[in-house]
């Protein structure tokens, strides 16, 4: 929390009940979840909802995770926002494609909601020494 009020932490992913799953790993680690379909989706929302993460998936129709990231990084206004890759690539072709894009996190799924509440908390701390 910031100023008494719940962070918003915004969950990308085309599927349904990924989104939904996710957004309750959000809810269970005291955060409040933004949901989006894809980038294209992710980058609408960010203008009237203001978020202190994105957790988004790697492949989405429209504008996938890596052009999120791309994307997000080379404008002023939100190049310092922390992004979590989730993805069920497990590679290390499309990590480093999402290194190189700019995501501060990279997680392959399965994942546990004490394993993404551990690596959301250790980024915003992060953002809060900066």
């Amino acid at each position: 929390m910031w100023g008494g009020e719940l962070l918003k932490v915004m969950v990308v992913d085309d599927d349904m009940t990924a989104r939904k799953i996710i957004g309750l790993y959000v809810r269970e680690n005291g955060y409040e979840p933004v949901f989006a379909k894809n980038g294209v989706d992710a980058i609408e929302k960010l203008a009237s909802n203001e978020v202190a993460l994105i957790v988004s998936d790697l492949n989405m129709p429209y504008m996938d995770g890596i052009e999120l990231a791309r994307h997000l990084k080379n404008d002023r206004a939100f190049q310092a926002l922390p992004i979590l890759m989730l993805t069920t690539e497990n590679d290390d072709k499309e990590r480093k494609q999402a290194v190189a894009a700019g995501v501060d996190a990279y997680m392959a799924k399965p994942v546990t909601a004490e394993a993404v509440g551990a690596v959301i908390n250790e980024l915003l701390q992060h953002r809060r020494n900066i």
